[in-house]
């Protein structure tokens, strides 16, 4: 297993800044998703670490030992950097069996023959191809083939393996078999996964820590539980979650010990213990108010202490239901678990905990109280 720390990383294409002063510690035994949308720097990211790329400042470090130092132009080979790579595209050679492309990188560091057939041997009961050893790759579905060459990558037993989207050429169905696989993959292994992905979902469920990213800057790193309950910034949750985040204007004070908040759906006074770091204007201010579609819980009938709401569409889908509501004005929406049968314009009454309730600074656009 390996750590790995990216100190002060800057890196321009052109006049591209694609990588703006990146600090990253990722520790020994992650599994680290890089996550954000096109364009973001993630790819960057991974290559920058993987030697295929230089950037102008900064340094990489690895178990300790520096790869890459701006200052002194020093610039390790990425063949003694102890990694692996598996890309989008699987890159088999077609007139090679799965077992000889699962063999060529062990054949090129000249191992001797039994050590060669122990480790390719292994790698595909790993990735449970075995049985497919002696196919060639036009023999192979577009998973069969993606499991290639992650045994490949893996063969050699790399301290890092280093995953670029490896996912995104398979279907919906696929993509959920090797979902498990890649999780699996990483338990047994027990080595340091750093994963490139634009897929929310991939990221949520196979992480250990998420970076994310926008516009060559990381926002936040976290656990994927603690960025999907508190995304730090307005960008971070409008980015993370499907269906996304409902937004609400709103007019935040702070008297030092109290946060009030008044917005379309109420007024709330928060305790400093559920407050950020971050700090808070003075006086009067306008905030963004966030709430999750699936913490509006919705009654046909009058409940205490609920807000009444009109139902502007519905919109069954099997497992869950996604309904638009209206309040004073305001559209949002709501995720309902299962089938409901909502008609248009009947008057609802929304069951929401203000503790779920995150509170954003227009103005500066970072997190004032977590939901808790």
């Amino acid at each position: 297993m390996s750590k790995i720390e990216l100190q002060h990383i800057d890196k321009f294409f052109g006049d591209n800044h694609v990588l703006k002063d990146l600090n990253l510690v990722i520790e020994d035994g992650d599994f680290m998703t890089l996550l954000g949308p096109s364009g973001c720097g993630k790819t960057t990211t991974l290559r920058v670490i993987a030697g295929l790329e230089k950037p102008q400042n900064g340094k990489v470090i690895i178990d300790g030992r520096e790869v890459i130092n701006c200052d002194e132009a020093y610039f390790e080979e990425p063949s003694k950097r102890e990694l692996n790579l598996v890309f989008q595209s699987y890159a088999l050679w077609p007139h090679m069996t799965v077992f000889q492309n699962v063999a060529f990188g062990l054949e090129i560091k000249k191992l001797p023959r039994d050590a060669i057939n122990s480790k390719v041997t292994n790698a595909l009961e790993l990735m449970r191809i075995a049985e497919l050893s002696k196919r060639y790759p036009n023999e192979l579905s577009g998973g069969q083939q993606q499991r290639v060459a992650i045994a490949r990558a893996v063969a050699s037993d790399p301290k890092l393996l280093l995953l670029d989207e490896p996912l995104s050429n398979l279907d919906a169905k696929l993509r959920v078999d090797m979902r498990s696989e890649l999780k699996r993959l990483h338990k047994e292994m027990r080595t340091t996964i750093i994963y490139v992905t634009h897929d929310q979902v991939e990221a949520l469920t196979m992480s250990t820590k998420i970076a994310l990213f926008s516009q060559g800057v990381l926002t936040q790193v976290a656990t994927p539980m603690d960025l999907y309950n508190n995304p730090m910034t307005l960008a971070s949750a409008d980015f993370i979650g499907n269906p996304r985040i409902n937004f609400l204007a709103g007019k935040g004070s702070f008297d030092g010990k109290e946060l009030s908040v008044s917005c379309g759906i109420g007024t709330f006074r928060y305790a400093k213990k559920d407050m950020s770091d971050n700090p808070v204007p003075s006086g009067e201010f306008p905030c963004v108010v966030g709430l999750r579609p699936e913490q509006i819980h919705i009654e046909t009938e009058a409940v205490e202490g609920a807000i009444e709401a009109k139902i502007y569409a519905s919109q069954p889908a099997g497992s869950e239901t996604l309904v638009s509501l209206t309040v004073g004005g305001h559209e949002f929406l709501s995720k309902q678990i299962g089938i409901a049968d909502y008609n248009i314009n009947q008057t609802v009454y929304l069951i929401i905990d203000p503790n779920k309730l995150n509170i954003y600074d227009k103005s500066s656009k970072y997190l004032l109280k977590y939901a808790v």
